[in-house]
């Protein structure tokens, strides 16, 4: 190209779609007067053969694989018989399989880790283990239908598809807007969950440090457990544990934040509580902080955060460990009925960890950007199989640990709060340093999360992922007001997760892979009647999952 090949050149690459290719002996390097052999002359002339039956857009009659050689040995062959190897063509570095396992693990590791035991209470110890190895599975499943969706489009190069563009070539406008606002359902679904847990942990965070500043004594004696492993029940005046609470509390006052102190009350304590509160200022100080983050235009500065999540979680599963070791375990098994400190294996509320588990598991909006990384092709099923096995395990350990040896009695294991962070005090250090690291974290991570909305929702709507400062401004006061109303008046993660969770999944994990598999069987004569059923029951599953969150 650089001796002025380009316009005979260009038939042949274009065609190709990757550069001409000749044995290794009949490469030149710096040896102009070497040619190259008569058997690369043949395939040239079959190269030009081809090029002659069909347009580059066709590729009913493009090259046979037995005339295209494999990506290693591709050069670029000069019509004045010489062959230069192409370098440095590769497009974008590969990353090998056990880096690719870790990035989906890294990917899906997020805030619903902390609600997997209450998810797990929610349904029953046994049958919440049932239901998280089931649904894995049944994710997994879904998702190696997402990753093998554009492969199975015939006659186009789906090589750069995502599966939005999938869903548009078998669905035409509705299955692409359909999948934007099921997708932006789980984006803004994460980002009103982040707001509601920066709000709770600045609020215990800047809790301890001013408790600690003023040697403030906090005691939840009363409605948890003593010793130097404290395990609070932050609302023991409701639920089945009602009245497990000792009395004798007349020394203690209660506050706005649900806290009790040693003595009286004292103006300092007072005028704190009044403007550091979890649900009226707290949801209103983090405006000032991330709106403004917001409204940039390019979010590279916060990706480089992103490691931190991994380091959370570690730091989580270090934590738990810990406290199990310290803990105990505490474990009776009553089947089908509740007793005062323990629930039932099997609880009809099974539906509430299930839409958890569709959030939790949720990948597949992504997988196939994330797996077009990978060295080595041939191990994708294999490798997104590995990563869903250790995201599984993750939630399992920390679930069954939690649940486990939360400590009943004296406390009840309806106790178990949406995030379990919550049933330790504000005064545990190494709880503490878990929020302080959360919550540096999510301040970073919501910015990225907001990017990903307006770049989604404006090249879609104007065709620009920033078309003005109002249009971008307008958009991000509607995902903070929405994230502050649910941190101020409904502030249960648990509900917000699986709300969101079973509301995207219908669309993304069940409906829309299982009928884009049954259609493309169906245009090539391969649907059988168990294929059709079974894909069919995902999509009853995944409709049964959005009604039980509202009827259970």
């Amino acid at each position: 190209v650089r001796h002025g090949f380009t316009p005979l050149l260009s038939p042949i690459i274009h065609m190709l779609g990757q550069p001409f290719h000749v044995e290794h002996r009949n490469i030149v390097e710096n040896d102009p007067s070497e040619r190259v052999s008569a058997e690369a002359s043949v395939l040239s002339s079959r190269v030009h053969y081809y090029s002659r039956l069909t347009a580059s857009s066709d590729r009913l009659l493009s090259p046979p694989d037995h005339v295209i050689p494999c990506q290693e040995e591709l050069y670029v062959y000069s019509p004045l018989g010489m062959a230069f190897k192409v370098t440095g063509g590769d497009g974008g570095a590969k990353n090998p399989s056990i880096i690719t396992i870790f990035a989906i693990w890294n990917t899906m590791m997020g805030t619903s880790i902390l609600s997997i035991p209450w998810g797990i209470k929610q349904a029953g110890f046994t049958l919440g283990i049932i239901l998280l190895i089931s649904m894995g599975l049944l994710t997994l499943y879904c998702c190696l239908r997402v990753l093998k969706s554009p492969k199975s489009i015939p006659y186009i190069d789906t090589s750069d598809w995502e599966f939005p563009d999938v869903c548009k070539y078998y669905f035409g406008k509705f299955g692409q807007w359909s999948s934007l606002v099921f997708s932006m359902v789980s984006l803004i679904g994460a980002m009103v969950v982040y707001w509601v847990l920066m709000s709770n942990f600045l609020f215990n965070t800047g809790k301890f440090i001013y408790n600690y500043a003023h040697n403030v004594s906090m005691s939840d004696t009363e409605f948890g457990t003593n010793g130097s492993e404290r395990v609070i029940c932050p609302f023991p005046d409701t639920g089945d544990h009602r009245g497990n609470c000792s009395s004798g509390i007349s020394g203690l006052y209660l506050n706005t934040n649900n806290n009790y102190y040693y003595g009286n009350d004292t103006s300092d304590t007072a005028v704190f509580d009044r403007w550091w509160s979890k649900t009226n200022t707290i949801p209103f100080y983090l405006i000032i902080l991330l709106l403004p983050l917001l409204n940039f235009r390019s979010a590279s500065f916060f990706a480089r955060f992103t490691f931190l999540g991994t380091i959370s979680v570690v730091y989580l599963l270090i934590l738990v460990t810990l406290k199990a070791i310290r803990l105990g375990f505490h474990l009776e098994f009553h089947w089908l009925e509740s007793t005062q400190f323990y629930v039932p294996e099997f609880r009809l509320l099974f539906p509430q960890l299930t839409g958890v588990l569709t959030l939790a598991f949720f990948i597949h909006n992504c997988i196939i950007t994330l797996m077009k990384s990978n060295k080595h092709q041939e191990n994708n099923v294999r490798d997104l199989s590995v990563a869903y096995l250790l995201v599984g395990l993750t939630y399992l350990y920390v679930g069954v640990l939690i649940f486990s040896t939360f400590p009943s009695p004296p406390l009840s294991k309806d106790c178990i709060e949406p995030n379990f962070l919550d049933n330790f005090p504000s005064s545990d250090v190494l709880v503490f340093v878990a929020r302080t690291c959360l919550l540096f974290q999510m301040t970073t991570v919501y910015p990225l999360l907001g990017y990903l909305v307006r770049v989604q929702m404006m090249s879609q709507v104007f065709g620009k992922h920033y078309p003005s400062f109002f249009h971008v401004f307008t958009l991000n006061i509607f995902i903070v007001g929405t994230g502050v109303c649910m941190a101020k008046y409904y502030p249960n993660i648990g509900s917000i997760i699986r709300y969101s969770g079973a509301t995207c999944g219908l669309a993304l994990v069940f409906v829309f892979p299982s009928l884009v598999h049954m259609i493309s069987q169906k245009r090539r004569g391969e649907l059988s009647w168990p294929s059709a059923i079974f894909h069919s029951l995902l999509i009853v599953l995944g409709v049964a999952n959005v009604a039980g969150q509202f009827f259970m």
